[in-house]
C-alpha cells in the first residue's frame, strides 16, 4: 500500500490516543503512503508494537484505526493529542517520552524536484507512565524532566519526501541521511526496529527559509536559505569550543544558498547552490569564564593543540572534492586536482587581544598539516581579516569592500554548482552533466557544474561577525546565481527583457539592432544582426562574471536591484538570531550592518548599541547558571553519555512476552466465577482486578502460554487484594519450558512476595535454570549462610552462576504459595512476563538484525563454533596478534585465526620475522585503543577467545590446561600463595578456556585447592580494593566516552587505524620482558613460571618510547592504552569528580572536551614503571570484566543460532542461499490467499507454535519449520518423523483466540505414496488437557488423492508462483478455540492393495536434500526402501481471529457485588511497630542488630523499605567497537544474562544461641515503597539481625546525587542499600484492645 513520495495526496497526520486503561496509540497516516498504522506503546516496558497485520494495527484510513481502538466510542479516550509527525521516542525508566511536532511551518514549501521543508513551530512531549518498578535516581528523574525542556520550536526542520542532510540535490535517498546532521538518530530507533523507519522524520538543527524576488515587481527567482547545524560536537558556548574527539569544531554549520527560476509543471527548472561552512578555530582551545564582566580568558592547549585537525579539514575536503563524485561534467568547468578550502579568520590580530594567541595557532596548525603531508590534494588558504578593527578604523562600508576584494579569488575558484530539474527521466539524454535521481523524486536532475572546494568563516564564536562577513561574501555569490539564471539585478536594465540559456551562460540585454530566436528544429538560441543580416548561436556581448567583486560598496548599491538584497539579508538576520540562540541562549549582535543598504540603516545604529549590552548581559548569565543543563540536554537528546546522565537505563527495553496474545493453558479458580478462565490476570485494560483463589487451594498454579518465543527475563506482579492484604501468597516459583513436557525450574519457592499496598508493582529477576551440580559446587547458593564469614565479591562475581539461556521458551508454570496453606482465599492481580524475543520479523525477511543471524548462521555450517570468525572480519585482530607473541606475523591475515587473550594464532604457518629496532613515540591516535578492543563483531567474534565443544561446555582438556597453568604459578606441590595479579591472569586463562566458574571450582576441588584461595576478592586488603573500585569506574566511563567519540569521529572520515598495543595489552601468564632494546626491564622471568601458552620472549617487533620517562619499552613492559586515560590519577586519588584533570585556565596541559568534562590525552605509550600501580591494576580488572562480558554475549548468541536451528534449520542443507531479500514477498503472499480461500493464517510461527514435541527424524527439517512462513526455508526441505513412528500427534495452539475452518496440509516435496498417505484426525480446544478437546473429523489422505496424480512423486521444478500441492481438510462449522490437535498415522500395511516397486519408482528423489545414498528413499526414514514414513513440508490453519476484547468477558452483577464485599472486608489484626531499645550497624551498613526488650511483644514479622540504589548499564570499558544498537543481535544485556538478586537473612538471638529465623529473596520495586515481610512463626528474641546478602557490588548510588561518587575514599558499596532506617519490626493486635495509642505505633 506503498506510494511515492512525489505527488502527495494528503498531510501526515499523527494521532497520540490515551485511553481511559492508560494505554497509549500511536495512529499515523504518512503523506508518502495511502494506508494508516497504528503503533502500540506497551504500557509496562514503553516498547513500540507494531506488526502489520491488516485490521489490527494496519488499517485503510484514520477513521477507521480510531474507531478500532475506541471500539467507536469518543468516551473511552482519556486524552487524544493531534499533530503533524513524530520527531522521535523513547522508553526512559518509568516513562515513555515520545516527541510530536503539533504546528509546522512550511520554510520552503516547493524544493526543485519537489518536496516541502518544515519548520517545527511548536513541538509537545507526551509522557507516557510505565507500569516499570525498576529503581530509578533521583538524579536521573531531573535529567528526564530536563530532557523535556529542550528548546525544539523554530530551530528544528525536516523534509519528509527528500534527504536534506546533503547539499542539493541529495545523490542519496531519505532513508540514507548524512548522520552529522541527524539529530534525532537515537530517537528514531524504536520505530526502525518495529520497521517503520519513515514514520519518525530525520530530525535537522538550524534553520531554513526561502523568499521570492524579482523586477518590477514581478517574480522571477526564489533564494532559500539552508544552515545545518552539525551534531558531532554539540554544546553552548563555553563547553563546545575548538576541536574536540571526534575531530569537529563547536557551533559548526553547513550553510547553502539555493536559487532556482520556478517553472510549470512539466517545464525544466533551473538552479544554482553555493555552500559554505561556518564554525569555531579548528585546534584544541577554550576560554575560561571570569566571575567578573571582564572578556573569557582564552587558551590554548600546550599538548598537540592541532591533533585532529587534519582529519576535520579532511572531512570538509571529502565532502565538498567534485571529483568524488566521479562524474563527466560540463565542458564549462575541468576536474581540479585539488580541493581547495579557503578559512577566513575574523579573529582580532592586535597585540594584547586574547583572540591574538588563536590567530597564531591557527596559522601554526596549518603550517603543521602542510607538513605532515596528510592531505595531498587538499589546499587549505588562511585569510585573516580583523574584522573590529577594520570597522573601527575604516568604517563598515570600506571593511565590506576589503572582505570583497580577499573573497573574490577563493570563491571564483571554489565557484558553485549548475543545474536542472528534469520533469520527466525520459530527458535525461539531453542533460550534458551529472544525471542525479532516485526514489524520492519523479524527475532527475542534470548537474552542468559543480562547486569544488568549501570556503570557511570564523570568528571567536562562529556567531556575529561570521554571520555578517558571510553575508556579504554569499551576496556577491547571490548575484551571480541570479545573473547565470536569467535574472539580473542590474539596476540599469531593470525593464529589459531577461531571458534563459540552457547553456548556463549570461543573459545581458542585446545591443541596438538584434534580435534573439529559437530554432524551430533543435530548439536552440541564436540570435540576428539586423545591422549586417547575419546570425550567430553566440550572444553578442555576453557579461562579465564577477563583476561586483571589483566594485566599490556605493558602486554594487547603485548598480543593483536591492529589494533581492533585503531579502537575502532578511534571511540571514532570521538565521543568524537562530543560531546565537542555540549557541549562547540569546540573539545575534551587532546585526544592524546586514541592514546597511537601507535606506534608513543608520537611524537603528543608536538602538542597536544598547540591544548589544542587553544580549552581552543575557550571554554571560545563561553562560555561567544555565549552559550545564542545556549541554546535559543536548547529549541526552542525540544519546550521547547516558551511562553518565541516565546510568541504569536499558538500551532496549525488554518486551512484555504475556500479552497480547497469551493464554492461560488450564483456567484458574475463582471464588466469583467468570467465564474468561482468567485470562484478564494477563490483560492491561484490568489492570484493577483482583482475582479471588478458593480458600481450599494450598496452592495456585498458573500455565501461560506466551505470546512468542523468547527467553524469560523479570516476572513483575501487580498486587492486589481488598482491605485484608493478607491474602496475597506469600512466595512464588517457575518453571519455563520450549513445551509443557520440558519445563525446568528457574525460581524454586525462593522469590518472596511482601504484602504492599494495592497496586505496587514487584518485579522478580529470573535467571535461566541451573544444574543442581553446579548450583552444589559455587556461587551464593552453595554456601550463602557462610558468606558473612567471607568477604565480598566488590571486585567482579568470582562465583557466577550460569542458567541456561533459551530463546524458544514459550510455557512458564508459576507457582503461589499462601503465608499459611488454606487459611484463606489467595488474591492475585496482573501478571506480566517481560524477556527477549529474537527478531523473528527480520529472519524471515532477512533484514536488519535478522540478516546477522543468517550470516552467523551461515558460518556454523562451515566452524565448529557457530560465532568463529575469521580475521578477514575483525579489524582489530591484527594489533592483537601481537599481544603476547610479536616474534611472529601472520602471512595472510584473512586465512589465519586469532585467540583474541594470547594473540596465538590456529594457523599452522607462520613465519618467523628477526629482531629490529622500531621506536615509536605515539603509534597513533589515542582513540586508536577502541581499534584493539577484544572485539570488532562482539556477536561474531566473542566465541572466537573460547575454546568450545559443540555444547558450549569445555572440553576436558581445558581444564586440564587451566590446572596446569595453576601449577606453573603455585609450583607442582601447590605450596606457593597466588597474588592478586597472578590470579587474575589465572582468571583469563580460564576464561579462555571457557571454562565456567562450577567448573573451575570443580577442577580445583579434584586436585583438593579451595576455591576461595585463589580468589582475587579476597586478596586485597579493603581499602586498596574500595580504591581500585572506583579507578576501574573511572576507566570505564573514559572508555564508553572514547568509544561514543570513536563511532561519531568516524562520520564522513575512512578511519582506519592500527596499533601495537590495545586498551589492556595485558601479558599472558610467564610472559616476561623480551630484553634487548627494552630499557624498562618492568616484567622479568620468575623462575618456575612457564606459561601454558606463551613462552618467555627473547625479543620484540617493536620497541616504544615512553611519554614520561623517554625510555625505550618493550611491549611487554607498556602499560595498555587505557592507562592514557587515567594518566592524571598520580597519587592515588581523583583530582575532580570525574576522575580527570580539570578545565581550569590555568591548567592547560591536556586536551579539554568541554561536551564531556573530560581530559584527553595524547598520543604515545606510558611504560608500566611511570604508571601508577593501580592503574594497572585497574586495568586487569577491567579486562576481566570485559572477558566475562564476551562470555556472557557469547552464550546468548549461541542460545540465538540454536534457537534459529530448532525453529528454521540452519543446520539442514541450502535453506539459507533459497532465502528471498525482499521482506514483502508478493508473489508467496498471493499463494498463500488462494490457498486459504482468503481467510487468515491462524498457525504461523512465531505467533504460534507447539504444546508438546513432536518425534522428528534426525535428518530432517525441525518440526517447528512445519509452521514457518510459507516463504522461508529451502524449496527441497521438509519435516519427517522417526523410521519406527507410524503415528505422529501435533498440537498446535493458535496465534490468537479464532474461529478455525479448516486444516491445510502442504505435501513434501518428495509426494506421497500408497504406503504412507496418512490418515488424518483433527480435534479443537482451549484448554491444554486432551479430556476436554472436541473432535472435529477424520480424514483417509489416501482416499483424498487416489483421483489426482500430482500428488505423488517428486514435485516438479520451476513450479514459479503456482499453488504448493496440499491436502485440504474442512470443517462442517467453524469452532472457536486456541489449541488444534492433529494426528496423523500411516495405514498398516495389507490394508490396501500396494505395489512397492511401482509406488518407490514414482518416488526419485533427487531434489531432495536429506536423500541418502542410493539404496535409500530420503521420504523414509528406515533403513530399508520398504519402510515408510510420516512427512509433511507445512500445516496451515485456516480461520478469522478473534478479537482481543472479545475474548474479556464481564462477571456478572451478584458476583462482582459479593467480591465488593469481600475486598472491603477489614481484617481482623494490624501491624503495630515494636519498640527498638538500641540498634547497630555494621559491615559497611549492611548488617543490621535491634535489641528488644523483655517485655517485647511476640514479632510477626518486619517492614522493608525498597532500595534507592541502581543497576548501572556499564561496568567496564567497551568489549566492541560499534555501539550497543550495531553489536547485538539480541539486544539482551549482560545484567539480564546473570541478574544481581539481593536476599535478606534474618536472625535471631534465643538462649544465647544465633538462629536463622529465615531468608527472603526480595524483589525490586520503586525506591521507598514499604513492604511487608511475615516471619514463618511468632518470634520471641532479645536481638535480631538482618544482614544483606547476594549481588552487592552489582548496584550503585546514582552518580547525579552525590559529589564525591568517584571518591576513592568512599565506600564502594551502594549508599543506596544501607540499612539504616530501613527495618522496622512490627507485631499484629487488635486495634480496639490498644484504644488510642494504636494509630501512634501503627507501621
Amino acid at each position: 500500500m506503498e506510494s511515492s513520495g512525489f505527488g502527495q495526496s494528503r498531510d501526515t497526520s499523527v494521532v497520540v490516543v490515551t485511553l481511559d486503561t492508560s494505554e497509549v496509540y500511536i495512529i499515523v497516516s504518512l503523506s508518502s503512503r495511502t494506508d494508516t498504522q497504528v503503533i502500540y506503546i506497551d504500557p509496562t516496558t514503553g516498547t513500540l508494537g507494531y506488526s502489520g497485520k491488516v485490521g489490527y494495527d494496519s488499517f485503510r484510513s484514520e477513521k477507521e484505526a480510531l474507531d478500532y481502538i475506541t471500539n467507536g466510542s469518543k468516551w473511552l479516550c482519556k486524552s487524544v493529542t493531534y499533530a503533524r509527525a513524530i520527531l522521535g521516542y523513547s522508553a526512559i525508566g518509568s516513562f515513555g517520552l515520545l516527541l510530536v511536532a503539533t504546528k509546522l511551518t512550511a520554510s520552503i514549501p516547493h524544493l526543485p524536484g519537489g518536496g516541502c521543508i518544515y519548520t517545527v513551530a511548536e513541538s509537545q512531549w507526551v509522557k507516557v507512565s510505565l507500569q516499570n518498578p525498576q529503581p530509578l535516581g533521583k538524579g536521573e528523574a531531573k535529567n528526564i524532566q530536563e530532557l523535556t525542556e529542550l528548546d525544539i520550536d523554530g530551530k528544528h526542520y525536516f523534509c519528509e519526501t527528500r534527504d536534506i542532510t546533503r547539499p542539493f540535490p541529495s545523490r542519496m535517498p531519505l532513508h540514507k541521511p548524512d548522520d552529522e546532521f541527524v539529530w534525532n538518530r537515537w530517537f528514531s530507533m524504536p520505530f526502525k526496529k518495529i520497521g517503520l523507519p519513515g514514520h519518525c522524520v530525520t530530525l535537522l538543527q538550524g534553520f531554513t527559509e526561502c523568499r521570492s524576488f524579482g523586477s518590477s515587481g514581478q517574480q522571477e527567482g526564489m533564494v532559500a536559505l539552508t544552515a545545518r547545524r552539525s551534531r558531532l560536537h554539540p554544546g553552548t558556548r563555553y563547553l563546545a569550543r575548538g576541536l574536540n574527539s571526534c575531530f569537529s569544531t563547536g557551533n559548526e554549520v553547513e550553510c547553502e544558498q539555493l536559487v532556482w527560476v520556478p517553472k510549470r509543471a512539466g517545464q525544466s527548472v533551473p538552479f544554482s547552490t553555493n555552500i559554505w561552512r561556518r564554525g569555531t578555530i579548528p585546534i584544541w582551545w577554550g576560554a575560561e569564564l571570569k566571575i567578573t564582566a571582564a572578556e573569557a580568558e582564552i587558551y590554548v592547549s600546550d599538548r598537540d593543540p592541532y591533533k585532529g585537525s587534519a582529519q576535520y579539514y579532511e572531512r570538509l575536503s571529502k565532502r565538498y572534492d567534485s571529483c568524488n563524485l566521479d562524474v563527466t561534467v560540463g565542458s564549462n568547468q575541468k576536474k581540479k586536482a585539488f580541493v581547495p578550502i579557503a578559512c577566513i579568520n575574523l579573529l582580532r590580530n592586535v597585540e594584547g587581544k586574547s583572540e591574538s594567541i588563536l590567530v597564531h595557532h591557527f596559522e601554526e596548525s596549518l603550517n603543521y598539516i602542510k607538513s605532515t603531508g596528510k592531505l595531498p590534494h587538499t589546499r587549505i588558504l588562511l585569510i585573516n581579516y580583523d574584522w573590529h578593527a577594520s570597522t573601527k578604523l575604516k568604517g563598515e562600508q570600506q571593511t565590506i569592500e576589503g572582505l570583497w576584494r580577499l573573497l573574490k579569488l577563493p570563491t571564483v575558484s571554489i565557484g558553485f554548482s549548475e543545474g536542472d530539474y528534469l520533469p520527466s527521466r525520459q530527458r535525461i539524454k539531453e542533460c550534458r552533466g551529472e544525471i542525479v535521481y532516485n526514489d524520492d523524486s519523479e524527475g532527475a536532475f542534470c548537474l552542468r557544474s559543480h562547486q569544488n572546494g568549501v570556503v570557511r568563516f570564523n570568528c571567536a564564536d562562529s556567531l556575529d561577525r561570521t554571520n555578517a562577513a558571510s553575508f556579504f561574501g554569499a551576496l556577491q555569490v547571490f548575484v551571480e546565481q541570479c545573473t547565470r539564471l536569467g535574472i539580473s539585478l542590474d539596476s540599469d536594465f531593470l525593464y529589459g527583457y531577461q531571458s534563459y540559456n540552457n547553456q548556463g551562460g549570461y543573459t545581458a540585454p542585446l545591443p541596438q539592432g538584434w534580435e534573439k530566436r529559437t530554432d524551430a528544429v533543435t530548439g536552440k538560441t541564436y540570435y540576428i544582426d539586423h545591422n549586417t543580416r547575419t546570425t550567430t548561436w553566440t550572444h553578442p556581448c555576453p557579461d562579465k562574471p564577477w563583476k561586483r567583486f571589483d566594485m566599490t560598496f556605493e558602486e554594487f548599491k547603485r548598480s543593483t536591484i536591492l529589494s533581492p538584497v533585503s531579502q537575502l539579508a532578511d534571511l540571514f538576520l532570521l538565521a543568524g538570531d537562530i543560531h546565537a540562540t542555540l549557541y549562547t541562549g540569546s540573539k545575534a549582535m551587532h546585526s544592524q550592518i546586514l541592514s546597511i543598504f537601507n535606506e534608513d540603516a543608520g537611524k537603528f545604529k543608536q538602538f542597536s548599541a544598547a540591544q548589544n549590552m542587553k544580549i552581552t548581559l543575557q550571554r554571560r548569565y545563561k553562560n555561567a547558571v544555565v549552559d550545564s543543563s542545556r549541554q546535559k540536554q543536548l547529549e541526552m537528546f542525540l544519546g550521547l553519555r547516558l551511562f553518565k546522565h541516565l546510568p541504569s537505563i536499558p538500551v532496549q527495553p525488554l518486551h512484555v512476552l504475556s500479552r497480547p496474545s497469551a493464554f492461560f493453558l488450564k483456567p484458574v479458580a475463582n471464588m466469583f466465577p467468570s467465564s474468561n478462565g482468567g485470562a484478564a490476570l494477563l490483560n492491561f485494560k484490568r489492570k484493577d482486578l483482583v482475582w479471588v483463589c478458593p480458600q481450599a487451594a494450598d496452592v495456585v498454579e498458573l500455565f501461560i502460554y506466551l505470546a512468542q518465543p523468547c527467553h524469560v527475563c523479570q516476572l513483575l506482579l501487580t498486587i492486589s487484594h481488598g482491605a485484608d492484604d493478607s491474602t496475597f501468597p506469600s512466595t512464588v516459583d517457575v518453571r519455563t519450558g520450549r513445551t509443557l513436557d520440558g519445563l525446568k525450574l528457574v525460581l524454586e519457592k525462593g522469590a518472596s512476595i511482601p504484602q504492599c499496598a494495592n497496586g505496587t508493582n514487584l518485579l522478580i529477576p529470573l535467571a535461566g535454570p541451573v544444574s543442581s551440580e553446579d548450583m552444589a559446587i559455587t556461587g551464593a547458593g552453595a554456601r550463602r549462610h557462610d558468606q558473612y564469614t567471607s568477604s565480598l565479591s566488590l571486585l567482579y562475581d568470582f562465583e557466577e552462576l550460569e542458567g541456561e539461556l533459551d530463546f524458544l521458551t514459550r510455557v512458564i508454570a508459576i507457582t503461589f504459595y499462601p503465608a499459611v496453606s488454606g487459611s484463606s482465599p489467595i488474591t492475585l492481580g496482573e501478571i506480566e512476563v517481560l524477556g527477549v524475543s529474537l527478531p523473528w520479523k527480520d529472519v524471515f525477511s532477512k533484514e536488519g538484525h535478522g540478516a546477522r543471524l543468517y550470516e552467523l548462521a551461515q558460518k556454523s555450517r562451515k566452524e565448529t563454533n557457530p560465532f568463529l570468525s575469521a580475521l578477514d572480519t575483525n579489524p582489530f585482530a591484527a594489533s592483537l596478534s601481537n599481544e603476547t607473541v610479536p616474534q611472529t606475523v601472520q602471512t595472510d591475515a584473512s586465512a589465519n585465526w586469532l585467540d583474541l587473550l594470547t594473540g596465538e594464532s590456529e594457523s599452522s604457518e607462520s613465519i618467523s620475522q628477526p629482531v629490529r629496532e622500531n621506536v615509536m613515540s605515539g603509534g597513533g591516535d589515542l582513540l586508536a585503543f577502541l581499534d584493539n578492543t577484544v572485539t570488532g563483531n562482539k556477536d561474531a567474534e566473542a566465541d572466537s577467545m573460547f575454546s568450545t565443544s559443540k555444547d558450549g561446555r569445555a572440553s576436558d582438556g581445558g581444564t586440564q590446561k587451566y590446572i596446569n597453568c595453576l601449577k606453573s604459578l603455585v609450583g607442582p606441590n601447590m605450596g606457593r600463595k597466588l597474588k592478586f595479579t597472578e590470579a587474575m591472569k589465572l582468571e583469563i586463562e580460564r576464561l579462555r578456556l571457557n571454562l565456567s566458574a562450577a567448573e573451575r571450582d570443580r577442577a580445583l576441588l579434584s586436585i583438593g585447592v579451595d576455591p576461595a584461595t585463589i580468589n582475587p576478592n579476597v586478596l586485597l586488603d579493603e581499602s586498596y580494593t574500595r580504591r581500585l573500585c572506583r579507578v576501574a569506574v573511572s576507566l570505564a566511563l573514559l572508555g564508553q566516552t572514547s568509544l561514543e567519540d570513536k563511532i561519531n569521529s568516524a562520520i564522513g572520515l575512512e578511519i582506519v587505524e592500527d596499533d601495537a598495543l590495545d586498551f589492556w595489552n595485558i601479558n599472558a601468564i610467564g610472559e616476561s620482558c623480551c630484553g634487548g632494546m627494552c630499557q624498562v626491564r618492568a616484567e622479568s622471568q620468575s623462575p618456575g613460571h612457564a606459561s601454558s601458552t606463551v613462552s618467555s620472549l627473547q625479543g620484540s617487533q617493536s620497541v616504544f618510547l615512553c611519554l614520561k620517562c623517554q625510555r625505550k619499552a618493550c611491549k611487554v613492559c607498556c602499560a595498555g592504552k587505557g592507562a592514557l586515560l587515567l594518566e592524571s590519577y598520580t597519587s592515588m586519588e581523583v583530582t575532580n569528580s570525574n576522575g580527570l584533570s580539570s578545565q581550569s585556565g590555568s591548567n592547560h596541559g591536556s586536551q579539554v572536551d568541554g561536551c564531556t568534562n573530560q581530559s584527553v590525552m595524547l598520543d604515545g605509550v606510558i611504560c608500566k614503571y611511570c604508571c601508577n600501580n593501580i592503574v594497572l591494576d585497574a586495568l586487569i580488572l577491567d579486562y576481566v570484566r570485559v572477558l566475562i562480558s564476551l562470555r556472557r554475549s557469547a552464550r546468548v548468541d549461541n542460545a540465538a543460532h540454536n534457537a534459529l536451528d530448532q525453529a528454521i534449520g540452519f543446520s539442514s542443507g541450502d535453506c539459507i542461499s533459497e532465502r528471498k531479500q525482499s521482506s514483502v514477498n508478493e508473489p508467496a503472499v498471493k499463494v498463500l490467499r488462494q490457498l486459504l480461500n482468503g481467510q487468515e493464517s491462524l498457525a504461523e510461527f512465531p505467533f504460534s507454535s507447539f504444546l508438546h514435541p513432536v518425534e522428528t527424524a534426525k535428518d530432517s527439517a525441525p518440526f517447528l519449520s512445519l509452521l514457518a512462513p510459507l516463504n522461508s526455508g529451502s524449496q527441497n526441505s521438509y519435516w519427517k518423523a522417526p523410521p519406527n513412528s507410524s503415528s505422529v500427534e501435533f498440537a498446535i495452539v493458535l496465534n490468537t483466540l479464532s474461529d478455525v475452518s479448516g486444516v491445510v496440509l502442504l505435501v513434501s516435496p518428495c509426494g506421497y505414496s500408497m504406503s504412507d498417505a496418512p490418515t488424518v484426525q483433527i480435534w479443537a480446544s482451549n484448554k491444554m488437557h486432551k479430556e476436554e478437546r472436541s473432535v472435529m473429523g477424520k480424514w483417509d489422505v489416501q482416499s483424498l488423492i487416489a483421483s489426482s496424480s500430482e500428488f505423488y512423486g517428486p514435485e516438479k521444478s520451476g513450479q514459479g508462483d503456482r499453488v504448493p500441492r496440499h491436502v485440504k481438510f474442512a470443517f462442517r462449522n467453524p469452532v472457536r478455540c486456541r489449541i488444534i490437535w492433529i494426528t496423523m498415522r500411516l495405514q498398516r500395511l495389507g490394508s490396501s492393495s500396494v505395489s512397492f516397486e511401482r509406488d518407490f519408482n514414482l518416488l526419485s528423489l533427487d531434489e531432495n536434500p536429506f536423500a541418502q545414498p542410493p539404496d535409500r528413499r530420503a521420504s523414509f526414514g528406515g533403513a530399508a526402501e520398504s519402510d515408510p514414513c510420516l512427512h509433511a513440508k507445512r500445516i496451515l490453519v485456516m480461520g478469522n481471529s478473534v478479537r482481543k476484547d472479545a475474548e474479556l468477558t464481564s462477571s456478572q452483577s451478584s458476583d462482582q457485588l459479593n467480591l465488593k464485599n469481600f475486598l472491603d472486608r477489614a481484617p481482623q489484626l494490624n501491624r503495630f511497630k515494636v519498640p527498638i531499645e538500641a540498634e547497630r550497624l555494621t559491615g559497611n551498613d549492611l548488617i543490621l542488630e535491634q535489641y528488644l526488650s523483655p517485655a517485647s511483644p511476640l514479632l510477626a514479622g518486619f517492614r522493608l523499605d525498597a532500595f534507592s540504589a541502581i543497576k548501572p548499564r556499564v561496568t567496564h570499558s567497551p568489549s566492541s567497537s560499534i555501539d550497543f544498537w550495531d553489536s547485538s543481535v539480541t539486544l539482551l544485556e549482560d545484567r539480564l544474562v546473570s541478574p544481581a538478586v539481593l536476599y535478606l537473612q534474618v536472625s535471631a538471638l534465643q538462649e544465647c544461641q544465633e538462629i536463622i529465623v529465615g531468608e527472603y529473596r526480595l524483589p525490586e520495586a520503586k525506591p521507598g515503597t514499604a513492604m511487608y515481610f511475615d516471619f514463618s512463626r511468632l518470634i520471641q528474641a532479645r536481638r535480631i539481625s538482618f544482614r544483606l546478602l547476594g549481588d552487592l557490588a552489582a548496584f550503585i548510588d546514582d552518580p547525579s546525587e552525590q559529589d564525591d561518587y568517584y571518591d576513592s575514599r568512599v565506600s564502594p558499596l551502594a549508599l543506596g542499600l544501607s540499612l539504616s532506617s530501613r527495618v522496622k519490626l512490627y507485631y499484629y493486635a487488635d486495634p480496639y484492645e490498644l484504644g488510642k495509642w494504636a494509630s501512634l505505633s501503627a507501621i
